[in-house]
């Protein structure tokens, strides 16, 4: 089994989703993360970057100010270890860096984990356009309830109202009427009125 082999069976897909940030409204993975993931030293790869900085343009990487660093720094719970941090800023790719970045390094390993990589922000899009999805169908079912429940209110008023008329109708009304032509004074039916 190759080394290559065995580190990526060692790295899930949970491990790569945990070393992408957003940043700048855009999904990115850092140099030093990268660097790994390829079995490069940052170092090497920050040059090879800057050799063929012509195919990184800002929507592929770009370099993290001070405060994004330490958004990341805070988010890790990180104290500054002697040598475990970089004094210099990191450089951020997107999903498009992280592939052009593998053609830089062209190493077997690079290329492979980059692969990998892109199915992962793969993944994360999908999982990102059936979240919407979703909350688009709940947003859309919310709303038909609410407007199920006003007319339920309107009818529910229109009921009540109905029952009001009928009370006022049986209050002005004598309690039973009479057929016609009969008369009732005080609850005696004194018969019918002749013609």
């Amino acid at each position: 089994m190759s080394k290559s082999h065995s580190n990526e069976i060692a790295i899930t897909d949970e491990i790569l989703v945990n070393k992408i940030y957003e940043f700048r409204g855009q999904k990115v993975m850092l140099d030093s993360d990268l660097a790994e993931l390829y079995g490069v030293e940052t170092r090497r790869l920050k040059e090879q970057v800057r050799r063929n900085i012509i195919r990184f343009p800002d929507r592929f990487m770009f370099e993290l100010t001070k405060e994004e660093y330490d958004i990341i720094l805070r988010s890790q719970n990180a104290t500054l270890e002697q040598g475990r941090y970089s004094k210099y800023l990191p450089f951020a790719f997107t999903e498009h860096g992280v592939l052009m970045l593998s053609n830089v390094l062209k190493s077997e390993q690079a290329i492979t984990m980059s692969i990998r990589i892109i199915d992962v922000f793969v993944k994360l899009r999908d999982m990102l356009y059936i979240n919407t999805e979703m909350k688009l169908e709940i947003a859309e079912i919310k709303y038909t309830v609410e407007q199920i429940a006003k007319k339920q209110k309107g009818h529910d008023q229109n009921i009540e109202l109905l029952f009001e008329y009928i009370d006022r109708l049986q209050e002005s009304t004598p309690s039973s009427p009479s057929p016609k032509g009969v008369t009732v004074v005080k609850g005696f039916d004194v018969g019918r009125k002749k013609k």
